[in-house]
């Protein structure tokens, strides 16, 4: 049982230092995207794309009558 118990906290401060290691130096990898976002096309002159829309109302299917 004691060896079980030094084992699991051999284990645990192993992991403990892995996880806590200062690694910059080596890591070089990016999260994020590098390239830059795409640019979209210009509007067409008189066309306003930030205007509001009106939403089309959905038919509704009246009840049955029995």
């Amino acid at each position: 049982m004691r060896k079980l118990v030094l084992a699991s906290v051999a284990a645990a401060a192993l992991f403990g230092v892995a996880a806590c290691s200062d690694n910059s130096s080596t890591d070089t990898t990016t999260t994020q995207s590098t390239n830059p976002p795409a640019t979209e096309p210009a509007p067409a002159p008189g066309q306003d794309n930030n205007a509001m829309k009106p939403v089309e109302p959905k038919p509704t299917n009246p009840a049955p009558s029995n």
